[in-house]
């Protein structure tokens, strides 16, 4: 006899969230969801989701809740504020936080939700929307071994790359650390690259020499900043899609915090931060975070 399928909550259907639930229903997983958007909820409720009115009516009889949310504000406000899921979730739920926020955020909720017998772990994601459409997201998994067993299945419906990187608040962590690092790659090679063109280099052949040669990294391989040197990214499509510049941003500010709290010395980071905030600054926050190759550029600096 098959195993009944846990009943899933899913909160918080933006750009991520929504496909993420498509990919849980298309799984055959029952999903019950809730959003301040309208028309994300219709669209989902046209591929089989159930829609609810409230967040405290979206986790009624819910095995798993999965949530979505723009800030640790937001989660902390959902599951343990005044009139917080804290109340509603019965003994047993797993949550399963799929926000990027700071991990002492993380830490707190699953500490205050833990002492209700409430089981919960935080799974950041990395991939982007296109990740999240295609199902093949990288999961970033904080929390207990039995709680990470229990929502892999889940979380494999949405996901190609699942790691457990340890207890409450770690995938937060591990999630930041690597965007921190994906920052000062992008940098790095939107410098060379640009110092390349300022003399006379093809920025297509630079490119390939790179590939070849010891500077070699993911930005280069899968992700040029150079417009036109490598086809469907969004440098070739005047930076259109992708990953924000403003959620890069958020992400260096949160490894600038977590640096702060465990007095680790993040001068890359800190530098990155700077020049993020600067280009959105500059109006490119809606670009993708590959447009800060045209912060190096003459033909900014010139117009």
């Amino acid at each position: 006899m098959h195993k009944q399928l846990p009943k899933i909550a899913f909160i918080g259907l933006g750009n991520m969230g929504a496909p993420m639930a498509h990919n849980l229903l298309k799984a055959g997983f029952a999903v019950c969801v809730f959003d301040l958007v309208q028309s994300t909820m219709d669209n989902l409720e046209q591929a089989g989701a159930q829609q609810a009115n409230s967040a405290s009516d979206v986790v009624q009889g819910a095995d798993i809740v999965i949530s979505m949310l723009p800030a640790g504000k937001h989660v902390e406000s959902l599951y343990t504020g005044e009139n917080g899921l804290i109340s509603q979730l019965k003994a047993g739920t797993l949550v399963i936080d799929s926000s990027t926020i700071d991990a002492l955020t993380s830490k707190a909720v699953a500490s205050k939700l833990a002492e209700k017998g409430i089981h919960f772990v935080d799974a950041p994601v990395s991939g982007g929307v296109g990740g999240a459409a295609a199902g093949t997201l990288t999961f970033i998994v904080g929390g207990k071994e039995q709680d990470y067993a229990t929502a892999l299945p889940i979380l494999q419906a949405m996901g190609k790359n699942i790691f457990h990187a340890g207890d409450h608040g770690a995938g937060q962590v591990a999630k930041i650390c690597n965007n921190m690092l994906l920052s000062v790659l992008m940098l790095g090679t939107s410098e060379a690259l640009q110092m390349g063109i300022d003399n006379g280099l093809d920025p297509k052949v630079m490119s390939d020499i790179m590939l070849q040669s010891s500077g070699r990294n993911w930005t280069l391989e899968l992700y040029n900043p150079c417009p036109d040197v490598m086809p469907n990214v969004p440098s070739s499509n005047d930076y259109q899609g992708g990953f924000m510049v403003d959620l890069m941003k958020k992400d260096l500010g949160l490894a600038m915090d977590t640096g702060i709290k465990s007095q680790s010395s993040t001068p890359m980071g800190a530098l990155a931060q700077s020049l993020y905030t600067i280009h959105s600054m500059q109006g490119n926050g809606q670009l993708d975070f590959s447009s800060i190759f045209n912060l190096f550029s003459k033909q900014e600096k010139s117009s």
